[in-house]
């Protein structure tokens, strides 16, 4: 009975994550570019991935995208979508696996797993994109994938990088107990 009540609650949470995700790029008012530096439906994906598992947390990455794109045009389904799609899939699978599986859910395990998410989830934008724009006969250069991947998107990386941990801690302290009291050696316990 308690797993069926686990994977019910990962599926109302999910919902929950796809709909904010539908409903936070509103605040960039639809602009591109606003929206390309403030990344604001990686933010859902990745705590849907940390907080529901691997399997939820790439579902609703490969769906939001492509959903947003049918309902509100934005972004735009070729190619942006489709590799917006599969980058926010790999942060979700990522971030899942890795934080499910770590030893310690701490603060530090979950900067890693932030971390090596975030950075696979841009190699696969970036090779979706060389294969999507290929296929159009068009060039996806070096710079491009810097440029959108990394240096565009500097401000957005760093809302992640506060904003996530901020609320993983927030909500641990919550019912959910997503990190646990655990330290690692010189670290202080977020019980503390």
């Amino acid at each position: 009975m308690k797993n069926k009540n686990t994977n019910l609650t990962n599926l109302l949470l999910s919902a929950m994550f796809l709909a904010i995700g539908l409903v936070l790029p509103f605040i960039t008012g639809q602009i591109q570019q606003i929206g390309n530096m403030l990344l604001p439906m990686h933010i859902p994906v990745l705590l849907c991935g940390l907080i529901c598992g691997w399997q939820y947390g790439l579902t609703v990455g490969l769906i939001l995208p492509v959903m947003r794109s049918f309902l509100f045009t934005m972004p735009v389904l070729y190619p942006s979508a489709i590799a917006m799609s599969l980058e926010l899939g790999t942060y979700g699978l990522i971030v899942g696996l890795l934080f499910g599986f770590a030893k310690y859910k701490c603060i530090r395990s979950l900067y890693r797993c932030l971390l090596i998410s975030m950075i696979s989830g841009r190699i696969v934008w970036g090779l979706a994109m060389l294969v999507l724009m290929g296929a159009k006969g068009n060039l996806f250069t070096f710079e491009a994938f810097l440029g959108g991947a990394f240096l565009n998107a500097i401000p957005g990386i760093v809302v992640q990088l506060i904003l996530i941990p901020a609320l993983m801690l927030a909500l641990s302290r919550t019912h959910f107990r997503i990190l646990d009291k655990h330290k690692h050696k010189g670290e202080r316990s977020h019980a503390e």
